[in-house]
């Protein structure tokens, strides 16, 4: 069964909000993808399917606060692409690799 860190799945919303200055709501983005907002209680099969969905919207989209949130989600659920893949620009990796900086400081790795 998966874990979720709570602490670190808040900080995709701050980080979106600093580097894109962009609101956006975590939990309507949970439950679109996984269709409730308690990542816990999400079946596996589902869990894939929502990831999976994830990564064709993460290749789909051109803007960048919206692929950066979901990348973002995407690595606190261990199923991110590298993020040279994923971010065209420095600036945008290097959001992406304080991102991982961040997270990995607050969960002690």
């Amino acid at each position: 069964m998966l874990t979720f860190n709570r602490s670190a799945i808040a900080s995709v919303h701050r980080a979106a909000i600093f580097l894109y200055d962009r609101t956006m709501n975590l939990d309507d983005q949970i439950r679109r993808y996984f269709g409730q907002s308690d990542l816990a209680a999400v079946p596996k099969e589902a869990l894939e399917a929502g990831i999976e969905h994830m990564k064709v919207d993460l290749g789909l989209t051109k803007d960048r606060g919206e692929r950066f949130a979901l990348w973002a989600l995407l690595s606190t659920l261990g199923s991110a692409p590298d993020l040279d893949v994923v971010f065209a620009t420095g600036p945008d990796r290097e959001a992406a690799r304080n991102f991982l900086d961040l997270i990995r400081g607050e969960s002690g790795a």
